[in-house]
């Protein structure tokens, strides 16, 4: 593997060989932007892979169910969809006419296939653990599939709004990382994700050619090295910007900025099989010390998030449970004293420049830990491969997660054993409540359930969740058609460059 100084190294010699050709590259319309190279080359285009390529799998890949403005499912693959009075059966209508980039026809086989590598070990897929409920799926015709759940679950068609729920062909499990072979709007002509990952337009998608020819996914590790990418004109999108970057960006009529709400969070991880995190008074203590308000307009700006006590719950989510958690000192102080450490306790946090927000989210937290005897470490980690050797490695560390609906956060990140329980929490009361509101028959009864799920996180959890962001994008003046939706709920064949 690369160290991170040669991959950005390389990453900027890429910027400056862009800048110096891109005014060759009239005859075709072209997409850029880069990526952190967050598994550190080892990139896959397989959506259930664990270093799934993500912004390259987005553009090829379809889903049967995507979110609509409102967060409800609506159809995509799956054109409608009904379960049993139980709930514990759910049969899904398929989209006919749809074809795959080789050429070939989408039918339900593919669908049992891709839920068969989903629960293969082989794969070591993590949406393992996010769909376990799911007993089997089968064929009834090449349009019809049936998914028998081993407990009913009345918001079942959310799950399948997961962002790497996408189709692939039956067959193809062993070499669909490398091939990305897909039912979207872009087919992989290059994949060299240290490098630059090139997509071609699908001129057969089913929902329309998209007006771009290509799309070029630059690996560039380092955040402000994609700031200045994005300044001196080698890229055309920016996935995101802080608010010290984005003063660079607003007042500029060369870029257009849009900031939207949204379910996506940054926070700080500590697990939980590290001794002295074992504790629940100490996991406690180390995240009511926070004023997250004040973290808030330190690493965001002021308008940049919405304070969240601790859940991963989006602000916008039908479950959220609404929670003040002003910032409580002494209260932080006393259960440090009663866990054995009245006169403080040292802790040590990992993070890295791969994301704009880490570094200040850990400088921040590590002052205002201070005020209650937490001594803070920072320790900085390369960028590159830091999801796999820091991330769920360290026994504190820096994560992010995208938006997710509220039944799948709390289940793929906290119930007990889920592969990505990245702070090793285990509650049995906690994943109770997790399984009695999948079966609830009433909203309110589920809203109940949840809510209760996310108190036991604020009391006992390790993860120290301070705010759900409101991201800052920012696109070159003659790009358009993003709206104003997250990177996974983007409309891909709909985004334009002029």
């Amino acid at each position: 593997m690369k160290t991170s100084s040669t991959l950005i190294t390389a990453s900027l010699l890429l910027i400056v060989a862009l800048g110096l050709t891109a005014t060759n590259a009239n005859a075709e319309t072209v997409l850029r932007f880069g990526h952190p190279v967050g598994s550190g080359g080892k990139e896959s285009m397989d959506p259930i892979h664990t270093n799934r390529f993500f912004h390259a799998i987005l553009p090829v890949y379809n889903k049967l169910v995507r979110i609509d403005s409102n967060g409800l499912p609506e159809p995509s693959l799956a054109e409608s969809w009904a379960s049993s009075d139980n709930l514990t059966k759910w049969t899904f209508n398929l989209r006919q006419g749809v074809k795959f980039h080789d050429g070939s026809d989408f039918d339900a086989e593919d669908v049992v296939d891709l839920f068969s590598r989903i629960n293969d070990p082989k794969y070591e897929s993590p949406l393992a653990s996010a769909l376990a409920l799911v007993d089997s799926v089968e064929a009834l015709d090449a349009h019809t599939v049936v998914f028998n759940l081993a407990s009913g679950h009345a918001d079942f068609p959310l799950l399948l709004v997961d962002y790497r729920v996408r189709i692939t062909p039956s067959g193809h499990g062993d070499t669909i990382g490398t091939t990305g072979i897909g039912t979207g709007p872009f087919k992989l002509e290059t994949l060299d994700s240290v490098g630059t990952t090139a997509l071609v337009r699908n001129d057969q998608y089913w929902e329309g050619a998209s007006k771009l020819d290509r799309i070029e996914i630059i690996g560039i590790p380092d955040s402000q090295a994609r700031v200045q990418a994005m300044l001196g004109g080698q890229i055309d999108w920016l996935l995101s910007v802080s608010a010290q970057q984005a003063p660079l960006f607003t007042n500029s009529p060369t870029f257009v900025t849009q900031t939207f709400p949204s379910g996506d969070w940054k926070g700080i991880s500590f697990s939980r099989e590290y001794e002295k995190f074992k504790d629940s008074r100490v996991r406690k203590a180390l995240r009511i010390v926070v004023d997250r308000v004040a973290m808030i307009a330190l690493v965001v700006g002021e308008k940049g998030g919405t304070v969240s006590c601790d859940t991963p719950v989006a602000p916008h989510d039908q479950y959220r449970l609404n929670m003040n958690c002003p910032p409580d000192i002494e209260g932080a102080k006393r259960l440090l004293a009663e866990a054995g450490y009245p006169e403080g306790i040292d802790v040590e946090v990992s993070t890295s420049e791969m994301d704009q927000h880490w570094v200040n989210i850990a400088e921040v937290y590590q002052q205002q830990a201070a005020a209650a005897g937490i001594r803070v470490k920072v320790n900085m980690e390369p960028p590159d491969g830091y999801w796999n050797e820091v991330w769920m490695q360290h026994p504190a560390f820096l994560s992010l997660w995208s938006s997710r609906p509220a039944d799948q956060i709390l289940n793929e990140a906290f119930r007990s054993g889920a592969s990505w329980n990245e702070s090793r929490f285990a509650s049995d009361e906690f994943d109770s409540k997790l399984d009695m509101a999948r079966q609830a028959s009433t909203y309110e009864e589920r809203a109940r359930l949840y809510g209760e799920a996310q108190q036991i996180l604020f009391d006992e959890g390790g993860t120290f969740i301070p705010y759900h962001l409101n991201v800052t994008r920012v696109l070159a003046k003659n790009v358009g058609g993003f709206g104003e939706v997250d990177d996974l709920h983007l409309r891909w064949h709909l985004i334009y460059k002029e």
